[in-house]
């Protein structure tokens, strides 16, 4: 039976020696006893995959609205891919498998419903009020509004995950840790690849706007399909071979830019002058071209556009209507609204909502109009 200390020292042998080690934690907020079979950062994994917020990830959008379809990506989903591709790199460059999971687990827990389009909205009705960032909710929800633990607000977790959670680091404050870049760089991957999927069996990309994708072409000569028209099962070999010519590119870069850089230790990861988990410069311009065809094929598809109108007026008169009738918020929202202001306690409520819960509530609040002559 293997103990806290035997796993530790198991890292201690087997990771590179820019590895986080969680022996080596930063600790946490509120001082408590560790786990005797567990290390530090596998118990913060298991405080966030217990979390509410992170099982409402299964209902809320990430490009298409959760009831569009079954087979398409939501947040959850798109979660595990980020930690799925954050652990494969981990394990290969020798870096903390168990912290990278952990941040890849929390990453997202801060978004909206209906995905960028909520965040942009709310982040304009709480534009007085000190805005609103999914990053920053993310970090809120773990150190304050989860009330699991009588002794703590949040889920007190270490340090380090809330550093990694941190992924935009500050101008100055110097690179987050190889576990924090490995998960920025792994939700870039994991979202360009199945967004692609997605729109491609949604209809709206099509093979032949593809084809004027350089990363589109350049996969097409790596795995020939069987006719011009994708079937399923050419669909699905594309996204597997495209996710594995990234996680490759990534993989051998980054261990490139490690050596390169000549760090022996975690700590000297804050002194380099960027960020050392990275693609190679042919693979960075192939992403910033797909991004951009994505960005204009896709994410602003005239249909996607209609359900991001949907969302931006519905979030609107939910937000409207909580802010001018407090009453309508559950007890609980009303108690936190006396201590953090009624915007942000309503911005609360209606972040932590799934797609579906946010629409039947606003229909409870504006349900739809009676047949002719219905009284009015």
């Amino acid at each position: 039976m293997f103990t806290r200390a035997d796993l530790e020292a198991r890292e201690a042998a087997t990771l590179a020696p820019y590895a986080t080690l969680s022996r080596e934690s930063r600790g946490r907020e509120y001082p408590e006893a560790e786990s005797k079979t567990r290390t530090a950062f596998q118990k913060d994994r298991d405080r966030v995959l217990h979390t509410t917020a992170f099982r409402r990830l299964e209902y809320k959008t990430q490009v298409f609205l959760n009831t569009q379809g079954d087979h398409y990506r939501t947040r959850l989903t798109h979660t595990l891919e980020v930690q799925q591709v954050a652990r494969s790199v981990a394990l290969t460059l020798g870096l903390n498998e168990t912290l990278a999971e952990t941040i890849a687990l929390a990453h997202d827990l801060g978004h909206p419903p209906f995905g960028h389009a909520g965040e942009r909205v709310l982040h304009a009705l709480m534009e007085e009020h000190g805005g609103f960032d999914h990053n920053t909710q993310a970090r809120r929800i773990v150190t304050r509004l989860e009330d699991r633990y009588p002794d703590f607000p949040g889920l007190n977790l270490t340090l380090d995950t809330l550093d990694g959670l941190n992924k935009h680091a500050r101008a100055g404050s110097g690179p987050p840790s190889l576990e924090a870049q490995l998960v920025d760089a792994a939700d870039a991957l994991a979202y360009t690849a199945h967004d692609l999927d997605d729109g491609l069996r949604s209809g709206l990309l099509t093979p032949g706007q593809l084809e004027e994708l350089p990363l589109w072409r350049e996969l097409l000569a790596r795995v020939p399909t069987s006719s011009p028209h994708l079937t399923e099962r050419d669909r699905r070999t594309l996204h597997r071979e495209l996710l594995g010519w990234l996680i490759g590119d990534l993989t051998r870069a980054s261990h490139e830019a490690i050596r390169a850089s000549g760090i022996t230790a975690a700590a000297e990861v804050r002194a380099q002058p960027g960020r050392l988990m990275t693609y190679s410069d042919s693979m960075r311009g192939l992403l910033r071209e797909t991004g951009a065809f994505l960005r204009d094929n896709l994410y602003r598809h005239w249909r996607v556009e209609m359900q991001v109108e949907q969302g931006t007026r519905l979030l609107t008169t939910l937000f409207t209507a909580f802010l001018a009738r407090p009453s309508l918020l559950p007890p609980g929202v009303r108690a936190r609204a006396g201590v953090d202001g009624l915007p942000r306690a309503a911005c609360d409520f209606i972040a932590g909502m799934t797609d579906r819960y946010a629409s039947e509530t606003h229909a409870a609040l504006v349900p739809p109009p009676g047949p002719p002559g219905w009284p009015r």
